[in-house]
């Protein structure tokens, strides 16, 4: 595919859709200089995280679409990075298995979710997303395409590239193929309400999510029937039948402030009343929506999460804001490192070339 016969984006950059991996790699590989800075589309649910990213070409994973291999008997899934999440989840379903994505995706991708490392919120009971990326095909900004990991037993000598690549935002390369570890859907699962997401905590065994909104607070139970049943009457509130997940808190300004799981009460005691929220306890996460906020207040509150060895990290917000707030804080001590292994995967900086804190 060249250019010159794609299709145009909204902003009027030149957009490519390539069909295959090695088309994509054909692609970056035979960009011209000059105008080979590459910023690489998904489903477009996390345009807003990053700083903003300067671009000659958009690169499309709409094509690579396919499910790859699914081997239920293995619990495991070979998809491309276009694969809508809410398709991907709706196909395990049919044979009761899922791969712990993102629970409300809107038209999240595949790629897309490994890219942010967005977990989702049974991150409590199965852990981060990278924990189930067993094999990735990265395909770098000069067309190399790299596979490691192992659709079976992951076995790392050297780099990790699945785990570098997860939350890397594009910036070592395209996510064009992933494989993915899945887990059986529980026979059974429960909506507990809660006065203290504390004290459900000492009370539950391994929920798949402890949350609370403006509305109130849920224990998410998953297991067999008994399980569910006995949790439930330990935790003394009448369980509702089936997962009802929270939306996600919407407004003009969105952020996630994240810190040790201890901690979480205090920074959600400290958010405005005007804001909504969605707040992870026994993780350590809070996203919060609102129509506007207050820089000063912004700032405190990002202070008081780096206190902790935390952060506040926006993830989307008007460019108005985006220009007068750093949307991602303070650099992590790791920071040069970072930066030296993105430059061994892409030493141009061709591919969302800035997004990263430190603009790496």
């Amino acid at each position: 595919m060249s250019l010159a016969t794609s299709a145009r984006e909204g902003s009027g950059l030149p957009a490519a859709a390539p069909e295959t991996v090695e088309e994509a790699a054909g692609l970056m590989a035979n960009l011209p200089a000059g105008s080979d800075r590459i910023r690489i589309r998904g489903g477009g649910s996390h345009r807003g995280i990053g700083y903003p990213v300067a671009s000659d070409v958009v690169l499309s994973t709409s094509r690579l679409d396919r499910v790859v291999a699914w081997e239920p008997d293995d619990l495991t899934v070979v998809v491309e990075a276009g694969v809508l999440v809410e398709e991907l989840e709706q196909m395990l379903a049919s044979k009761g298995q899922t791969a712990l994505l993102p629970e409300q995706p809107g038209t999240g991708t595949v790629g897309g979710a490994i890219a942010t490392a967005t977990s989702g919120w049974r991150r409590h009971r199965y852990g981060p997303i990278r924990d189930r990326v067993l094999e990735l095909t990265l395909v770098s900004s000069d067309g190399r395409i790299v596979t490691a990991g192992g659709r079976v037993v992951k076995n790392v000598t050297g780099y990790d590239i699945p785990r570098l690549a997860t939350g890397s935002l594009g910036a070592m390369g395209l996510i064009a193929r992933v494989c993915l570890k899945l887990w059986p859907v529980p026979q059974a699962s429960a909506t507990v309400p809660v006065e203290s997401p504390e004290e459900a905590l000492e009370v539950a065994f391994r929920p798949l999510a402890v949350l609370e909104t403006r509305e109130g607070a849920a224990v998410f139970l998953g297991g067999t029937h008994e399980e569910v049943v006995g949790q439930a009457a330990a935790l003394g509130a009448e369980p509702v039948a089936g997962l009802n997940w929270p939306s996600h808190p919407s407004g003009a300004i969105r952020f996630s402030v994240r810190t040790p799981p201890s901690s979480l009460r205090g920074i959600v005691d400290r958010l405005d009343p005007a804001w909504t929220y969605l707040a992870q306890f026994g993780v350590g996460e809070a996203t919060v929506a609102a129509d506007e906020a207050d820089f000063g207040e912004l700032d405190e509150l990002r202070r008081r999460a780096e206190s902790l060895g935390g952060a506040l990290v926006m993830l989307d917000a008007p460019a108005a804001v985006v220009g007068a707030f750093d949307p991602w804080g303070t650099p992590p001590p790791s920071i040069e490192i970072q930066r030296r292994v993105v430059n061994l995967f892409d030493p141009g900086r061709r591919i969302n070339r800035g997004i990263l804190p430190g603009r790496i």
